[in-house]
C-alpha cells in the first residue's frame, strides 16, 4: 500500500476529530462547508459551490479533509458497491452464474444504451424475472443519442433503462435465491434492504438503526450517513484485509468487476467511465444524485468521499478530480481526458470558450 507524500496531509483519525472549524482546513461559514469550486466567465468568478470531502484509510487516518466530516449526508447512489455485497456474500451470484458484467451493472448508475438495456434484460431473464418486477420506475437514457432513438421509434422507456435498473436486478436477484418475497423488496422493512443495512453499518463503522432515512430516486432507502462513514466504507473497499473472510471475499469479487467494466458503471461520456478508463484500475469511482461523489483506490488503501452543498454534479466532478490528482492517481492518466475533468470549459452556444469550471485554493485551484 502506497502512502500519500504531501506536506499537509494529516494522519489523525477521522473519529477523533471535533467538527468546529478548528477541524477543517478553511472558511466554515455556511454550515462547515468551505468553497471547493469556482466557475469563472471571463475574469470574474461568476458562482462558488461549497461542500465537505474526506481523504481516509481503513485505519481511520485521514489524509485530507474540508468542512464537516461528521454531517449525515444520504450517499444515494455513491454507494451500491455497498448494496452490491449481499448479491455476492449470499451466493446469489454464484448460484446464477453471475460474472462481472452482472456485478458491474449492480454497482451501476447505467446511462441507459442499448448495452446496458440488453444485459440488464438478460440478467433478469436467467433470474426468471423481467422488466415487470422491477420497482425503479423508468425515465429516458441519460444517454442523449439513446434517448433521441427512443423517441423517433415512438417508443417509451422502460424501467430497463433506468439508470438503477442493474442494482435492482440484483436486489431481486438474492431475493429469488433467498425465497424472498420479490414484491416490496425496495420497501425498508423488506429482507432485502435489511440485510443492506447491516452490511453499511459494518462497512461504515456507524450504528444506523436509528438514523434518518427517505426514499431514494428508485424507490429504496436511502440512509442519512456521517460522511466520514462513507469514506471510511470505501477505504475498506479499497483495502478490506480486516473484514471477515466472507465479506472480504465478497468485496474483493465486486472491486474486481468494478473496475473490469468502466463502461457498465456509466456509460459514454461520463465522469466515471472515463477516469476509471484513463486509470486502467487503479481507482474506482462513483457518483451519487444531489452532489455526492466516492471512490475507492487500492494502491494506496485509501476512500474518499465527498458531498456538495448545492447538490451540483459539475462541482462535485471538479472536486473528485482534483482529490484524484492530489492523491497522485492521475499523474499517468491521460491528460486529454484528465483534463477536461479537473477544468471544464464554460462555452458559449457557439462553443466559444468563456470560462472554466476550477477546483478553488483550498483544493490547491487558482485562487
Amino acid at each position: 500500500m502506497r502512502s500519500l507524500d504531501h506536506a499537509e496531509t494529516t494522519m489523525t483519525h477521522a473519529h477523533d476529530h471535533e467538527h468546529s472549524p478548528a477541524a477543517g482546513t478553511a472558511d466554515l461559514a455556511e454550515g462547515g462547508a468551505p468553497i471547493l469550486v469556482e466557475v469563472t466567465r471571463g475574469a470574474v468568478v461568476e458562482s462558488r459551490h461549497r461542500g465537505i470531502a474526506l481523504i481516509v484509510d481503513r485505519a481511520g487516518g485521514v489524509h485530507g479533509h474540508w468542512g464537516d466530516i461528521g454531517r449525515p449526508v444520504y450517499a444515494r447512489s455513491a454507494i451500491k458497491a455497498l448494496q452490491a455485497i449481499p448479491l455476492v456474500e449470499t451466493g446469489a451470484a454464484d448460484a446464477f452464474g453471475l460474472g462481472d458484467e452482472e456485478l458491474a451493472l449492480a454497482c451501476a448508475s447505467h446511462s441507459g444504451e442499448p448495452g446496458h438495456v440488453e444485459r440488464v434484460a438478460a440478467w433478469l431473464a436467467k433470474i426468471g424475472l423481467s422488466e415487470a418486477d422491477l420497482e425503479c420506475g423508468t425515465h429516458l437514457p441519460f444517454h442523449e443519442g439513446s434517448a433521441h432513438a427512443l423517441v423517433c421509434k415512438h417508443e417509451r422507456p422502460s424501467a430497463l433503462h433506468n439508470n438503477c435498473s442493474g442494482k435492482h436486478t440484483g436486489f431481486l436477484t438474492t431475493a429469488v435465491h433467498l425465497g424472498e418475497k420479490t414484491k416490496g423488496y425496495v420497501r425498508y422493512e423488506h429482507p432485502v434492504q435489511q440485510r443492506i443495512l447491516g452490511v453499511l453499518e459494518q462497512m461504515t463503522g456507524c450504528g444506523l438503526g436509528s438514523a434518518p432515512w427517505a426514499a431514494d430516486g428508485c424507490s429504496i432507502p436511502t440512509i442519512a450517513i456521517p460522511l466520514e462513514g462513507l469514506a471510511f466504507a470505501m477505504a475498506r473497499i479499497a483495502d478490506p484485509d480486516d473484514l471477515p473472510e466472507k465479506r472480504r471475499d465478497a468485496v474483493l469479487r465486486i472491486r474486481k468487476a468494478w473496475a473490469a467494466q468502466p463502461f457498465l458503471v456509466a456509460g459514454t461520456g461520463r465522469f466515471d467511465t472515463e477516469i476509471m478508463q484513463a486509470c486502467r484500475g487503479r481507482v474506482m469511482t462513483k457518483m451519487g444524485a444531489e452532489g455526492v461523489f466516492c471512490a475507492a483506490l487500492p494502491e494506496y488503501g485509501l476512500g474518499v468521499a465527498l458531498k456538495i452543498e448545492d447538490g451540483a454534479e459539475r462541482a462535485a466532478n471538479v472536486v473528485m478530480a482534483a482529490i484524484l490528482k492530489r492523491i497522485g492517481v492521475l499523474d499517468d492518466a491521460d491528460p486529454a481526458i484528465t483534463g477536461r475533468w479537473l477544468a471544464p470549459e464554460i462555452k458559449t452556444r457557439r462553443g466559444v470558450t468563456v470560462g472554466t469550471v476550477r477546483s478553488a485554493a483550498e483544493l490547491g485551484g487558482e485562487s
